[in-house]
C-alpha cells in the first residue's frame, strides 16, 4: 500500500503524476476537507504539500502529530508557524531562488506597464476610441527617476539588476545595511519613501512586516509617488493605499498581491492610475515546472 501524501495546494499535472507513483495523494483544498483528515489517523502523513499562499493553518498543523516534511511551492512562509514547526522539528522545503527573476521581471513590467499606460491605451484602442482621435495621456519616462526598494533580499537584489540599465537612482531600506552594496541605504521605509519617485515593495511577508508601508510612508512618497508591491499584500496598509490612490494623495500604484486574497477592493477596480494582477509574479511555464520538480524532489528524497 502506498503512504499517503497530504496536498494543500496542487502542482503542475505532470508533476503531481510522479508524486502519484509513489504516493496515495490526498487533496484537501478547503478547509472542511482539512478537517475532515484530523477525524481520521491524521498521524498517517508524514509530509504535506502547500504553497505560499495557502501555507499550513495552524490548527491542522497541531493535529498532523506524524508530519515531518513541509514542501511549499514558493518562498512565502508567513502562513505557516515556524516556531512550532521548529519545536516539532517539521523540516520546511521552499522552492527559493527559482522564483527570483519571475517576480524580479514582473516587477518592472508591472512598473512600465503603469508609467507608460499600457492598460489604459490597450483599452484605448479595443473599445474603438482610436478612430475617434488620438490617446490622449503621456506617459512617464523610467529614466532619471529615482526608485527606491524595500527588501533587498534576492528578489529586491535582481530588481534593482534590471532596474540599473534604465539610469534610475536606486536606494534601498532593510533592517540593516548591505555589506559591500552601492545603493544608498534609508534606515526607514519612510526615509526612503521621501527620497524616492518610485517605492518597489519586495520585502518578505509575516507579523515583523505587515503594514510595514503605512500612512507616513505613503505620505512621504508623496502625491507624485508611484508604488509597486510583488511582495505580500500584508506589507501594505490596505486602506491607507486604497484612500490615496482614490483621492489623488498618490500618484499610482502596480499591484499584483493584496491583503485579502482573492479579495480586491473595489475601489480599485474603476481606477485608471492602477494596474492589478492576481498574484502571477512567478507564474511562468518554466518557473512554475522548475518550482513543481523542486516540490517533487523534496519530497521523494525527504519523506
Amino acid at each position: 500500500m502506498k503512504p499517503e501524501l497530504l496536498m494543500l495546494a496542487p502542482l503542475l499535472a505532470d508533476y503531481e503524476a510522479q508524486l502519484a507513483e509513489r504516493f496515495a495523494l490526498v487533496r484537501c483544498y478547503d478547509e472542511r476537507a482539512r478537517r475532515a483528515v484530523l477525524s481520521e489517523r491524521p498521524e498517517r502523513f508524514a509530509a504535506l504539500v502547500t504553497n505560499g499562499g495557502e501555507g499550513v493553518p495552524t490548527w491542522l498543523l497541531e493535529g498532523l502529530r506524524g508530519l515531518r516534511l513541509i514542501a511549499v511551492n514558493g518562498v512565502g512562509l508567513d502562513r505557516i508557524d515556524l516556531h512550532l514547526a521548529q519545536v516539532r522539528e517539521i523540516r520546511i522545503a521552499t522552492t527559493e531562488d527559482i522564483l527570483t527573476d519571475a517576480v524580479a521581471d514582473q516587477a518592472v513590467a508591472l512598473l512600465l506597464a503603469l508609467l507608460r499606460q499600457v492598460c489604459l491605451a490597450d483599452r484605448f484602442v479595443r473599445q474603438g476610441q482610436w478612430r475617434q482621435g488620438a490617446f490622449p495621456l503621456l506617459g512617464t519616462s523610467l529614466r532619471g527617476q529615482r526608485v527606491g526598494i524595500i527588501g533587498l533580499g534576492r528578489i529586491g537584489l535582481a530588481i534593482a539588476e534590471r532596474l540599473q540599465p534604465f539610469g534610475v537612482t536606486l536606494a534601498y531600506h532593510n533592517r540593516r545595511p548591505l555589506a559591500g552594496c552601492a545603493h544608498a541605504y534609508h534606515a526607514t521605509a519612510q526615509s526612503l519613501a521621501a527620497d524616492a519617485d518610485i517605492l518597489v515593495v519586495a520585502a518578505a511577508g509575516g507579523a515583523a512586516s505587515r503594514h510595514l508601508v503605512n500612512a507616513d510612508v505613503l505620505a512621504a512618497l508623496g502625491a507624485q509617488g508611484v508604488l509597486v508591491n510583488v511582495a505580500r499584500g500584508s506589507v501594505i496598509d490596505e486602506g491607507e493605499l486604497v484612500a490615496r490612490l482614490c483621492d489623488g494623495r498618490l500618484g499610482g500604484a502596480a499591484l499584483d498581491v493584496f491583503e485579502h486574497e482573492p479579495q480586491v477592493p473595489e475601489a480599485l477596480l474603476g481606477l485608471d492610475n492602477v494596474v492589478l494582477q492576481p498574484h502571477l509574479g512567478s507564474a511562468t511555464l518554466q518557473t512554475r515546472q522548475a518550482m513543481a520538480r523542486c516540490v517533487v524532489n523534496a519530497v521523494l528524497e525527504g519523506y
